[in-house]
């Protein structure tokens, strides 16, 4: 609290004042960040355009937030086992990445009500997208074992993982439309 007064330039009375609590500015931060990230009008339907285009910007947005090191640093913290450590994942998961993901459902079910996807199981469709988006290199990253990911790397695996998405989600004439011509 008193780094963030000083770096604000005000009295650590008025930071707490104004958040009550550790916690209380810590789902503020989180909020704040995943918003910054990956704004909600990321996740507003665009009929004019392709769903892989939105989809590749959505991947793009999430694969950039969780590779951030100040997002490497926090995982690291609230896996680490401390007594305090299950709070603070909760209040983490509650106020960033299941906020995100409800985002994501309500996108993913306007898909399927404008006929663009075929999903039975919008919230397991949910959260098997963001897990191919973390995939190996977020997993190296989280155990410091990774090379600096370029952005020809992000792109490559965002692109890749939306294909297996719409492979397995897109609307059956979509998935004619996807299928290479054969001689």
């Amino acid at each position: 609290m008193d780094a963030i007064a000083s770096e604000a330039g005000v009295s650590k009375l008025t930071v707490y004042s104004h958040f009550t609590d550790k916690e209380t500015l810590f789902v503020a931060a989180i909020r704040e960040r995943c918003q910054e990230q990956m704004p909600s009008t990321l996740f507003s339907i665009d009929r004019s355009a392709p769903v892989r285009r939105q989809l590749e910007a959505i991947g793009h947005a999430f694969f950039s937030l969780i590779t951030q090191p100040e997002s490497i640093a926090l995982h690291r913290l609230i896996t680490a086992g401390t007594p305090t450590s299950h709070k603070l994942a909760q209040l983490f998961w509650d106020s960033g990445p299941r906020l995100l993901h409800d985002d994501f459902e309500k996108f993913l079910r306007q898909e399927v009500e404008d006929g663009q996807l075929e999903i039975e199981d919008v919230p397991r469709a949910a959260s098997q997208f963001f897990a191919l988006l973390k995939g190996e290199l977020h997993a190296r990253m989280l155990c410091g074992c990774s090379q600096p990911v370029t952005p020809i790397d992000t792109d490559a695996h965002v692109r890749a993982t939306v294909e297996f998405f719409l492979r397995a989600y897109a609307a059956c004439s979509e998935r004619v439309a996807m299928i290479p011509a054969t001689r």
